[in-house]
């Protein structure tokens, strides 16, 4: 699988140190490496079986500062557990929160003596050369609540079988608690088996009956004594929990997981649940890895699943002592490699400089002189071109002119010729409606006229008739008729004793 940890791999290989075993990860595909080889792409994992380090719990005083903490856990250590003052023993730890210690931080503390380290691993970089990562086995168990593998909370266990080692860890919501070696690995086991069965069994044999027979279906004359060591097992089981939750104060331990190094047909988690009286599950969890169809060792899925956790969400507890050189810029020989070259360099760089920059402004100076005479010739021919085509824009001005001034005298000439054709007849058409109106109530003209300004046309007619009344009738229907067209206005009736008729003056005005 390729990961991305503190530094890009495109390649992740798991070690189990205890049976030389190889797992290389590209992508999402997993297989089994039988001659593994150093590669700088390549990111190392290994564990450590839980019988392999001791692992205990201590309480530090909050007021003690975080740069002092290593040495007051390494001395505190030392002294609770009476470690020989001898041996410098790797100890490493995480924190754990307990709510009700107001004054004191607690640590789970995980020790190891430095030779068992080199024993456990000295075939492997024999291979490999550099571990990036070596941790507690236990600890891996963080990765399937990470990646929400395993999605609830609450108190889970897991039991895990292998050649050499087994182990019963528990988490209690999402975080290690306890864990402790069990004297139940492949090989005793298969001790033990030996002494109830009364004779000696080859290994391979009891290897092959663990992981090929089904208890429940099987007719062997081993199947009395396996479900005897069963039995032992689940009872040791019993007793590590019971201790754990007396320990802890646990109310209840709400899950097991139940596996084992080797594929087996026996229905483990359903004894489990039997004898524990506990919800169990085989120990085989989905992934998401593809492999060329072998078994994968539960531990190996773990690593690599590990690898794939953000930094702030690993322990980190890292026991390699495997590490990779540091770059070459880091290295007391790369400094000193680096500083030379830094002095050479700064010796002969004037000369080289001042060399550089005069062959460089020579090459800009004939840079810039052809591209100045370019440029000129261009100056020379766009000026030529602007002088014709002022030329030309005065003799198009001249004619625009001359079209602009046709165009005013025409338009001029058609303003009045529309005004005649159309003011004219509409006074005409205004006119022989009045007249018929004055005829109507017997009123005669004696004379008109027209008066026109930028607001208001007006028709004024000089009216004569034998009776008042019938101006003002005639008004009165002319008002009413011709409304919001024509405006009539009439100030007075005049009397005329010398002809005995009536004269008034009536504006008519065009709304």
């Amino acid at each position: 699988m390729s990961k991305k940890t503190e530094h890009s791999f495109s390649s992740v290989i798991s070690v189990n140190p205890y049976k030389d075993t190889y797992l290389s990860g590209i992508s999402s595909f997993l297989s089994q490496t039988n001659s593994p080889e150093f590669s700088k792409e390549q990111y190392a994992i290994s564990y450590l079986n839980t019988k392999g380090f001791i692992n205990s719990q201590i309480s530090i005083s909050k007021n003690i500062p975080e740069e002092d903490l290593h040495d007051a856990i390494n001395n505190k250590v030392y002294d609770e557990l009476a470690l020989d003052q001898a041996v410098t023993y790797q100890i490493q730890f995480i924190e754990t929160f307990n709510s009700l210690d107001e004054d004191n931080r607690n640590f789970h503390v995980f020790i190891i003596d430095p030779l068992t380290i080199e024993e456990t691993f000295s075939i492997v970089t024999s291979k490999i050369k550099y571990i990036d990562t070596i941790i507690p086995s236990p600890l891996l168990l963080k990765s399937l609540y990470e990646k929400e593998i395993i999605e609830t909370g609450g108190v889970h266990c897991f039991i895990y079988f292998q050649e050499n080692d087994a182990f019963i860890t528990v988490y209690s919501e999402k975080e290690f608690l306890y864990t402790k070696s069990i004297n139940y690995s492949f090989l005793q086991m298969h001790e033990r088996f030996c002494e109830l069965y009364g004779e000696r069994v080859e290994f391979e044999n009891f290897i092959e009956f663990f992981s090929e027979h089904n208890l429940k279906e099987t007719n062997s004359d081993y199947k009395e004594y396996f479900i005897k060591l069963y039995k032992e097992i689940f009872a040791n089981a019993n007793d590590i929990l019971t201790y754990v939750k007396r320990a802890y104060e646990l109310e209840k331990i709400e899950h097991v997981y139940i596996g084992s190094q080797i594929q087996t047909v026996t229905k483990l988690d359903e004894m489990t649940e039997v004898e524990l009286g506990i919800k169990s599950s085989n120990f085989e969890f989905n992934y998401g890895f593809e492999s060329d169809g072998a078994y994968i060792d539960q531990l190996h899925a773990l690593m690599h699943i590990y690898t794939t956790l953000p930094k702030d969400e690993k322990y980190d507890c890292n026991f390699t002592t495997y590490h990779r050189p540091p770059k070459f810029m880091q290295r007391e020989s790369g400094k000193i490699i680096l500083l030379s070259v830094a002095s050479l360099v700064l010796a002969f760089m004037y000369p080289v400089t001042y060399w550089v920059l005069t062959y460089a402004q020579t090459l800009q100076y004939d840079l810039l002189s052809t591209e100045y005479t370019e440029l000129h010739n261009i100056k020379i021919t766009r000026q030529a071109t602007l002088k014709n085509r002022e030329a030309d824009k005065a003799k198009v001005l001249t004619l625009l002119d001359k079209e602009i001034k046709d165009y005013s005298e025409k338009k001029a000439t058609l303003i009045k010729i529309h005004d005649v054709k159309v003011n004219y007849p509409m006074k005409a058409k205004l006119l022989s409606v009045l007249t018929k109106d004055l005829n109507k109530f017997n009123i005669n003209i004696d004379s008109l006229s027209y008066k026109e300004d930028e607001k208001l046309k007006t028709f004024t007619l000089n009216l004569i008739s034998e009776k008042d009344k019938k101006i003002t009738e005639m008004i009165e229907y002319l008002t009413k008729i011709h409304e919001g067209k024509f405006n009539f206005s009439l100030e007075h009736i005049e009397f005329k004793e010398k002809s005995k008729k009536y004269f008034s003056e009536l504006k008519v005005s065009i709304l």
